[in-house]
């Protein structure tokens, strides 16, 4: 005979939801401010020769801007996909290597835009 307790002992908290519920939230706080910031950035700019926008992120503020909207982005979009990957795939191989893969196109994503920046923001 087996209690309640018995079926659910192990099968609790990873440990890690509380974190990353936070850290959706505030990611989610941060793009607020960072997505009017980009979408004005982007109205502002819009048919400009490209020496214009490339001026513009020759600026600090708007490159670091632009930088930590990505970075905000991709960490935000990362929780999200690994959350529904958690709650839809099943089979626990193909649950781990959609996780590893959803880690690896986030960085990928945040390194390729960041480098894009860099190399506009510096003019090499």
């Amino acid at each position: 005979m087996r209690t309640p307790l018995s079926q659910v002992r192990g099968r609790g908290s990873a440990k890690y939801g509380t974190e990353d519920y936070w850290m959706q939230r505030l990611t989610a706080a941060a793009l607020v401010p960072l997505g009017v910031f980009l979408i004005v950035f982007l109205v502002m700019h819009a048919g400009a020769p490209y020496a214009s926008a490339r001026a513009a992120l020759a600026n600090p503020f708007v490159a670091i801007l632009l930088a930590a909207t990505i970075i905000a982005g991709a960490i935000h979009m990362k929780i999200g996909m690994q959350v529904i990957i958690e709650d839809y795939v099943h089979g626990e191989p193909w649950k781990v290597a959609c996780v590893v893969l959803n880690w690896f196109f986030a960085a990928l994503i945040v390194v390729g835009s960041l480098w894009a920046v860099a190399k506009l923001s510096f003019g090499v």
